[in-house]
């Protein structure tokens, strides 16, 4: 079996109105609204669902306030599902639901999920980029995306206990073969899916020593897509809380908060070997800083 991507992604949120509008704002094609919730789509047919906190469909909650309730994770095929419902089922719940979904908790109590993927191409949209050596458009101006939209969901970090962190991610590592792509000792393990090259699809972050919702990152087709939906929802009234920068660890460039956008993160395949870093590297190769920024983070390594 081998796990492809995230496939859908459900918050349990106290404003669903206020994070309805956020999404949206966000670039999210929206499927649904109404009183109970909302449903947004990728372009590649991923999902995210937001559900008032108390609906009693949700998976209860492990900490309070809105954030992630489940993820469910894409896998390849039947067999893979079933391997995954055998796996699990020797120490743990496993449920299928009506629509063929497997349910279950990681070792930290985080509702996770399984189906097989239903995965949809990406649009193609590629920019021509002029450099140095390189000459790719001429008496052609460069012009805005104009409304950007995110491509597909890369990867989600969630906030977890210090003690026994190394179980938590043994977890992830062992029983669904995710690999270790890099292990930043005071931060956390940056794992990747077996069936995908993402630098990392999951990160639990026990430098923060608790529970919650850290972040969901959401690629866009380019760079300047990056800027410009940064800009839309500033303009929009949201906030960020991270200035414009590239990671050390992955090497994207995202801009955000509590979701990311991002583009350029590093692919690895199965020749590469994980680096551990007993002392996290610095968070970011450069980052936008503007006077007043002293408080924005720039240490630790963290995503």
């Amino acid at each position: 079996m081998a796990i492809t991507r995230i496939e859908a992604v459900t918050y349990g949120v106290e404003d669903l109105a206020a994070c309805t509008r956020f999404f949206a704002d966000a670039g999210l094609e929206p499927v649904h609204t109404d009183d109970r919730g909302a449903l947004f789509r990728t372009p590649v047919n991923q999902f995210v669902e937001l559900r008032h906190s108390d609906d009693p469909s949700l998976s209860p909650a492990i900490h309070a306030g809105s954030g992630i309730r489940e993820i469910i994770w894409g896998v390849d095929g039947p067999e893979g599902l079933e391997v995954i419902r055998r796996e699990l089922s020797t120490d743990r719940p496993v449920t299928a639901s009506a629509d063929g979904i497997l349910h279950s908790r990681d070792d930290i109590g985080y509702a996770i999920g399984f189906k097989v993927a239903e995965v949809q191409p990406p649009p193609e949209s590629i920019r021509d980029y002029n450099g140095p050596a390189r000459l790719d458009r001429v008496n052609r101006p460069l012009v805005a995306h104009g409304r950007p939209r995110p491509v597909r969901l890369i990867h989600v970090a969630l906030d977890a206990p210090a003690a026994d962190h190394e179980r938590h991610n043994e977890f992830y590592l062992r029983r669904l073969r995710f690999k270790a792509v890099d292990d930043s000792r005071p931060v956390g393990v940056f794992m990747q899916c077996e069936g995908d090259l993402m630098h990392h699809n999951l990160l639990l972050v026990h430098r923060s020593d608790g529970l919650g919702t850290n972040h969901m990152a959401m690629e866009m087709s380019d760079f300047d897509a990056v800027i410009e939906a940064g800009n839309h929802m500033t303009e929009k009234g949201w906030k960020e809380s991270r200035r414009l920068g590239r990671h050390t660890l992955g090497s994207n460039a995202p801009c955000g908060g509590r979701i990311e956008f991002a583009y350029d993160m590093d692919r690895m395949d199965k020749n590469w070997k994980t680096r551990v870093w007993e002392k996290a590297p610095p968070h970011h190769l450069w980052m936008v800083k503007f006077p007043g920024d002293a408080g924005q983070r720039s240490g630790g390594g963290g995503d």
